[in-house]
Protein backbone atom coordinates (compact mmCIF):
# COMPACT_ATOMS: atom_id res chain seq x y z
CA UNK A 1 0.00 0.00 0.00
CA UNK A 2 1.28 3.52 -0.63
CA UNK A 3 2.33 6.17 2.01
CA UNK A 4 0.91 9.26 1.80
CA UNK A 5 1.47 11.96 4.62
CA UNK A 6 -1.04 14.18 6.26
CA UNK A 7 -0.68 17.25 7.66
CA UNK A 8 -1.86 19.95 9.74
CA UNK A 9 -2.60 19.02 13.42
CA UNK A 10 -6.07 18.56 13.98
CA UNK A 11 -5.93 16.02 10.79
CA UNK A 12 -2.76 14.50 12.51
CA UNK A 13 -4.06 13.69 15.82
CA UNK A 14 -7.60 13.08 14.51
CA UNK A 15 -5.58 10.20 12.55
CA UNK A 16 -3.86 8.84 15.44
CA UNK A 17 -7.10 9.22 17.65
CA UNK A 18 -9.08 7.30 14.99
CA UNK A 19 -6.44 4.23 15.18
CA UNK A 20 -7.56 2.92 11.51
CA UNK A 21 -4.52 3.25 9.27
CA UNK A 22 -1.19 1.86 9.95
CA UNK A 23 1.49 4.68 11.06
CA UNK A 24 4.63 5.09 10.10
CA UNK A 25 6.48 8.46 11.15
CA UNK A 26 5.75 11.13 12.92
CA UNK A 27 7.69 14.14 11.25
CA UNK A 28 7.39 16.99 13.62
CA UNK A 29 9.25 20.44 12.88
CA UNK A 30 11.93 22.17 14.59
CA UNK A 31 10.46 24.86 17.16
CA UNK A 32 7.03 23.99 17.91
CA UNK A 33 7.84 20.58 20.06
CA UNK A 34 6.20 22.17 23.26
CA UNK A 35 3.10 23.49 21.56
CA UNK A 36 0.60 21.89 24.09
CA UNK A 37 -1.54 20.20 20.67
CA UNK A 38 1.99 19.31 19.60
CA UNK A 39 2.39 17.86 22.98
CA UNK A 40 -0.69 15.95 22.59
CA UNK A 41 0.39 14.56 19.10
CA UNK A 42 3.60 13.08 20.54
CA UNK A 43 1.64 11.42 23.14
CA UNK A 44 -0.63 9.87 20.44
CA UNK A 45 2.33 8.70 18.43
CA UNK A 46 3.94 6.94 21.52
CA UNK A 47 1.05 5.38 22.57
CA UNK A 48 1.01 3.80 18.24
CA UNK A 49 4.77 2.83 19.29
CA UNK A 50 5.28 5.17 16.04
CA UNK A 51 8.86 6.29 15.78
CA UNK A 52 9.18 10.09 16.23
CA UNK A 53 11.38 12.01 14.07
CA UNK A 54 12.52 16.05 14.45
CA UNK A 55 13.35 17.63 10.57
CA UNK A 56 13.66 21.18 9.85
CA UNK A 57 10.58 23.29 9.07
CA UNK A 58 11.72 23.55 5.33
CA UNK A 59 11.01 20.13 5.04
CA UNK A 60 8.02 20.41 6.23
CA UNK A 61 7.21 22.87 3.80
CA UNK A 62 8.02 20.42 1.25
CA UNK A 63 4.64 18.36 2.05
CA UNK A 64 2.27 21.38 2.18
CA UNK A 65 2.56 24.97 3.70
CA UNK A 66 -0.24 23.97 6.30
CA UNK A 67 1.19 21.83 7.83
CA UNK A 68 1.71 23.74 11.13
CA UNK A 69 5.36 22.27 11.41
CA UNK A 70 3.79 18.44 11.99
CA UNK A 71 3.03 15.62 9.39
CA UNK A 72 2.39 11.92 9.95
CA UNK A 73 3.52 9.33 7.26
CA UNK A 74 0.60 6.85 6.85
CA UNK A 75 -0.36 3.78 4.74
CA UNK A 76 -3.27 4.96 2.07
CA UNK A 77 -7.01 5.42 3.50
CA UNK A 78 -8.74 2.70 4.96
CA UNK A 79 -12.26 2.96 2.44
CA UNK A 80 -14.73 0.41 3.79
CA UNK A 81 -17.53 -1.48 2.32
CA UNK A 82 -20.96 -0.53 1.82
CA UNK A 83 -22.00 -3.53 4.60
CA UNK A 84 -19.51 -1.43 6.97
CA UNK A 85 -22.10 1.62 7.27
CA UNK A 86 -25.60 0.19 7.64
CA UNK A 87 -23.46 -2.06 10.64
CA UNK A 88 -22.90 1.55 11.76
CA UNK A 89 -26.32 2.28 11.74
CA UNK A 90 -27.32 -0.77 13.47
CA UNK A 91 -24.87 -0.03 16.05
CA UNK A 92 -26.48 3.21 16.98
CA UNK A 93 -29.65 1.74 17.01
CA UNK A 94 -30.83 4.56 14.38
CA UNK A 95 -32.05 4.51 10.43
CA UNK A 96 -29.62 4.82 7.73
CA UNK A 97 -28.24 8.19 7.08
CA UNK A 98 -25.95 8.20 4.06
CA UNK A 99 -24.06 10.75 1.94
CA UNK A 100 -23.16 10.06 -1.19
CA UNK A 101 -20.78 12.34 -3.78
CA UNK A 102 -21.48 12.03 -7.36
CA UNK A 103 -18.76 13.25 -9.48
CA UNK A 104 -17.42 16.18 -6.61
CA UNK A 105 -13.90 16.84 -7.48
CA UNK A 106 -12.77 19.57 -5.61
CA UNK A 107 -11.00 18.25 -2.49
CA UNK A 108 -12.29 21.28 -0.36
CA UNK A 109 -15.52 20.48 -1.20
CA UNK A 110 -15.50 17.02 -0.38
CA UNK A 111 -13.07 17.50 2.98
CA UNK A 112 -16.07 20.25 4.19
CA UNK A 113 -18.78 17.38 3.44
CA UNK A 114 -17.34 14.96 4.80
CA UNK A 115 -16.56 17.21 8.03
CA UNK A 116 -19.97 18.79 7.87
CA UNK A 117 -21.70 14.17 7.59
CA UNK A 118 -19.46 14.01 10.60
CA UNK A 119 -21.24 16.77 12.62
CA UNK A 120 -24.46 15.72 11.35
CA UNK A 121 -24.40 11.92 13.01
CA UNK A 122 -24.00 10.45 9.28
CA UNK A 123 -23.22 6.96 9.34
CA UNK A 124 -21.15 6.72 5.89
CA UNK A 125 -19.90 8.01 2.94
CA UNK A 126 -20.05 6.82 -0.22
CA UNK A 127 -17.99 8.11 -3.45
CA UNK A 128 -17.22 6.91 -6.74
CA UNK A 129 -14.12 5.93 -8.38
CA UNK A 130 -14.51 7.88 -11.34
CA UNK A 131 -14.70 11.81 -11.99
CA UNK A 132 -14.70 11.90 -8.36
CA UNK A 133 -11.88 12.88 -5.82
CA UNK A 134 -11.00 10.39 -3.47
CA UNK A 135 -9.76 11.08 0.56
CA UNK A 136 -6.53 12.21 -0.60
CA UNK A 137 -4.15 14.21 2.50
CA UNK A 138 -5.89 17.95 1.58
CA UNK A 139 -9.03 16.55 1.99
CA UNK A 140 -8.06 15.08 5.44
CA UNK A 141 -6.93 18.31 6.26
CA UNK A 142 -10.33 20.45 5.20
CA UNK A 143 -12.77 18.10 6.80
CA UNK A 144 -10.52 18.65 10.15
CA UNK A 145 -9.55 15.17 10.81
CA UNK A 146 -13.37 13.99 10.45
CA UNK A 147 -12.75 11.85 7.21
CA UNK A 148 -9.98 9.80 9.78
CA UNK A 149 -13.40 8.89 11.45
CA UNK A 150 -16.12 8.55 8.99
CA UNK A 151 -17.15 5.34 7.29
CA UNK A 152 -16.22 6.01 3.61
CA UNK A 153 -17.17 3.32 0.51
CA UNK A 154 -15.52 4.17 -2.66
CA UNK A 155 -17.36 2.33 -5.60
CA UNK A 156 -16.70 1.68 -9.35
CA UNK A 157 -20.15 2.06 -9.80
CA UNK A 158 -22.75 4.48 -8.03
CA UNK A 159 -25.56 3.77 -9.53
CA UNK A 160 -25.24 0.28 -9.05
CA UNK A 161 -24.44 1.29 -5.44
CA UNK A 162 -27.70 3.49 -4.83
CA UNK A 163 -29.73 0.66 -5.88
CA UNK A 164 -28.13 -1.59 -3.27
CA UNK A 165 -28.69 1.28 -0.61
CA UNK A 166 -32.03 1.20 -1.66
CA UNK A 167 -32.59 -2.33 -1.47
CA UNK A 168 -31.88 -1.57 2.12
CA UNK A 169 -35.15 0.39 2.94
CA UNK A 170 -33.23 3.62 2.66
CA UNK A 171 -35.03 6.20 0.15
CA UNK A 172 -32.48 7.80 -1.94
CA UNK A 173 -33.07 11.65 -2.63
CA UNK A 174 -30.61 13.79 -4.67
CA UNK A 175 -29.58 17.52 -4.60
CA UNK A 176 -30.55 19.46 -7.97
CA UNK A 177 -31.26 23.30 -8.55
CA UNK A 178 -33.96 22.56 -10.95
CA UNK A 179 -36.24 20.28 -8.95
CA UNK A 180 -39.67 21.68 -8.43
CA UNK A 181 -39.71 20.26 -5.04
CA UNK A 182 -38.13 21.98 -2.32
CA UNK A 183 -35.90 19.94 -0.12
CA UNK A 184 -38.43 21.44 2.84
CA UNK A 185 -41.50 19.83 1.40
CA UNK A 186 -39.92 16.54 1.52
CA UNK A 187 -39.81 13.95 4.46
CA UNK A 188 -36.54 13.02 5.44
CA UNK A 189 -37.07 10.79 7.92
CA UNK A 190 -36.63 7.03 8.06
CA UNK A 191 -33.88 5.79 5.95
CA UNK A 192 -32.35 8.49 3.90
CA UNK A 193 -29.27 8.51 1.38
CA UNK A 194 -28.73 12.41 0.16
CA UNK A 195 -26.69 12.44 -2.83
CA UNK A 196 -24.94 15.75 -3.88
CA UNK A 197 -23.89 16.25 -7.37
CA UNK A 198 -20.24 17.43 -8.92
CA UNK A 199 -19.28 21.45 -8.91
CA UNK A 200 -20.24 21.71 -12.64
CA UNK A 201 -22.42 18.58 -13.79
CA UNK A 202 -24.33 17.75 -10.92
CA UNK A 203 -25.60 14.33 -10.42
CA UNK A 204 -24.74 12.65 -13.51
CA UNK A 205 -28.18 10.71 -15.17
CA UNK A 206 -27.11 6.95 -14.11
CA UNK A 207 -27.54 8.01 -10.65
CA UNK A 208 -30.59 10.46 -11.07
CA UNK A 209 -32.55 7.96 -12.83
CA UNK A 210 -32.48 5.84 -9.02
CA UNK A 211 -33.16 8.71 -6.94
CA UNK A 212 -36.51 8.26 -5.38
CA UNK A 213 -37.00 12.50 -5.11
CA UNK A 214 -35.40 15.24 -6.46
CA UNK A 215 -35.20 18.62 -4.36
CA UNK A 216 -34.19 22.26 -4.86
CA UNK A 217 -33.17 24.55 -2.31
CA UNK A 218 -35.44 27.46 -2.80
CA UNK A 219 -33.29 30.65 -3.93
CA UNK A 220 -34.52 33.81 -3.46
CA UNK A 221 -31.35 36.05 -4.50
CA UNK A 222 -29.85 36.53 -7.61
CA UNK A 223 -27.28 33.99 -7.52
CA UNK A 224 -28.44 30.72 -9.22
CA UNK A 225 -27.08 28.34 -6.96
CA UNK A 226 -24.71 27.64 -3.85
CA UNK A 227 -21.68 25.38 -4.38
CA UNK A 228 -21.95 21.66 -3.48
CA UNK A 229 -20.48 21.87 0.32
CA UNK A 230 -22.78 24.60 1.02
CA UNK A 231 -25.83 23.22 -0.30
CA UNK A 232 -24.78 20.08 1.06
CA UNK A 233 -24.54 21.23 4.36
CA UNK A 234 -28.39 23.03 4.67
CA UNK A 235 -29.83 19.70 3.20
CA UNK A 236 -27.86 17.23 5.61
CA UNK A 237 -28.98 19.82 8.43
CA UNK A 238 -32.78 20.02 7.32
CA UNK A 239 -32.54 15.96 7.37
CA UNK A 240 -31.25 16.08 11.16
CA UNK A 241 -34.05 18.23 12.26
CA UNK A 242 -36.24 16.20 10.72
CA UNK A 243 -35.19 12.74 12.03
CA UNK A 244 -35.26 14.39 15.47
CA UNK A 245 -38.73 14.14 15.48
CA UNK A 246 -40.68 11.12 16.95
CA UNK A 247 -41.74 8.10 14.92
CA UNK A 248 -40.37 7.14 11.80
CA UNK A 249 -41.46 7.21 8.10
CA UNK A 250 -42.11 3.48 6.46
CA UNK A 251 -40.81 3.01 2.86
Amino acid sequence: MSIERLYSRQAVRECLRAKRRVIHRLLIGEGVEDAPVIREIRTLAHDRRAPIVTVKRDFLATVSRETQGVALEVEGYPYVELDAIFDQATARGEAPFLLVLDGLQDPHNVGSLIRTADAAGVHGVVIGTRRSAGVTPAVVNTSSGAAEHMHIAQVVNLARATRQIKARDVWVAVLDGAAKQTLYEADLRGGLALTIGGEGEGVHRLTRDTADFILSLPMRGQVESLNAAVAGAIALFEAVRQRGRSGERGR
